[in-house]
C-alpha cells in the first residue's frame, strides 16, 4: 500500500506555500487563504491564460491547464480566475476543435506542446478538453442546465474520436489517453472511452510512476476507471514510492512534490 503519511510528510517538508495549501485541501477540504489563490493569479496575463515561463508574455495552453490543475486542488474550478482562464482557452480553440501553442513558443516548448506537431496537438486537445469536462461538472453538476462549454467540448471530443484507431490506440502521447477518456465519456462517447481505458490497462506495466499517478488521478476526478485499473495503478505507486515518501517526476526534481500531490489525489 502507498504510505500516505510519508507522502504527506514529504509535501510538508519540501512543498512551497501553494503546494502545502493543495495538500490541506486534499486532506481535509480546507479552503486556502486568499493570498494562495492570489499567488497563482498573479501570473495570469490579461488574456486569461498563463505564460509558459515567468517572463513570458503569451498565454500557453499547457501552462494554463497546469494552473487549472493547481486551482482544482485548492477547492475546485470556480471563481473569476478560473472563468478568465476557461474563457481564454475556449477562444484559443481552433476551428477543427483542436488546441495548439502559439508558433512563437516553439523555441521553448517541450515535445508534448510543440506548435504544429500533430501528436502535440492531439495531446493538448485531450488535455484542454479534460479540464473543460471537470469545469462543466463544477458549473452544472446535475446536468440541469445547457452546458456552458457544450460546443467547445463537442468539437474537441469529435476531433479525438476521428483519429481513434480501430484497436483503441491514438496517434499521440500516452497521457492523451487518460485525459481523452474523461472527455469522451463526458460527451457520451462511452464505447470509445472504454476502448481507450482498455489500452491504458494494457500499457500500465510500461508507465512511469508519474504517469500511473496522473492517469489514476484523472480517471478518479471524472469518476471513471475500472476498479482493476485503479487498483493496479496504486500497486505500482506503492512499489515506486521513495524512502523519503515522494515520487520521481518525469519533468525533474523540481516537480517531485507535484507528482506526490498527484499520487495523493489518486489514492484519497
Amino acid at each position: 500500500m502507498v504510505d500516505i503519511d510519508a507522502a504527506i510528510g514529504y509535501v510538508v517538508a519540501h512543498g512551497d506555500p501553494v503546494e502545502r495549501a493543495r495538500l490541506s485541501f486534499l486532506r481535509t477540504g480546507q479552503a486556502p487563504p486568499p493570498h494562495i489563490v492570489e499567488r497563482i493569479a498573479a501570473g495570469q496575463i490579461a488574456a486569461g491564460g498563463w505564460p509558459a515561463s515567468t517572463d513570458g508574455v503569451l498565454p500557453s495552453v499547457d501552462a494554463t491547464c497546469f494552473r487549472l490543475n493547481e486551482l482544482d486542488d485548492l477547492g475546485g474550478l470556480h471563481g473569476d480566475v478560473v472563468d478568465r482562464a476557461l474563457g481564454w482557452l475556449a477562444s484559443a480553440q481552433r476551428t477543427d476543435g483542436t488546441w495548439q501553442e502559439n508558433e512563437s513558443l516553439a523555441a521553448e516548448a517541450p515535445p508534448w506542446a510543440m506548435p504544429g506537431d500533430p501528436e502535440a496537438t492531439l495531446y493538448l486537445t485531450a488535455l484542454a478538453g479534460f479540464w473543460f469536462t471537470v469545469a462543466e461538472v463544477e458549473i452544472n453538476p446535475h446536468l440541469e442546465q445547457v452546458p456552458k462549454y457544450a460546443n467547445t467540448l463537442q468539437a474537441a471530443a469529435g476531433h479525438f474520436v476521428s483519429l481513434l484507431r480501430p484497436d483503441g490506440t491514438w496517434p499521440s502521447f500516452l497521457a492523451a489517453g487518460w485525459h481523452a477518456a474523461g472527455l469522451l465519456h463526458g460527451q457520451q462517447f462511452f464505447y470509445e472511452s472504454a476502448r481507450v481505458q482498455l489500452v491504458l490497462g494494457d500499457r500500465l506495466h510500461d508507465m512511469t510512476a508519474a504517469d500511473a499517478a496522473s492517469m489514476a488521478a484523472a480517471l478518479r476526478r471524472v469518476n471513471l476507471g475500472d476498479d482493476w485499473l485503479l487498483q493496479e495503478a496504486r500497486k505500482k505507486l506503492a512499489a515506486t514510492q521513495r524512502t523519503d515518501g515522494g515520487w520521481d517526476s518525469a519533468e525533474g526534481p523540481n516537480f517531485d512534490v507535484n507528482t506526490t500531490l498527484t499520487v495523493l489525489r489518486a489514492c484519497r
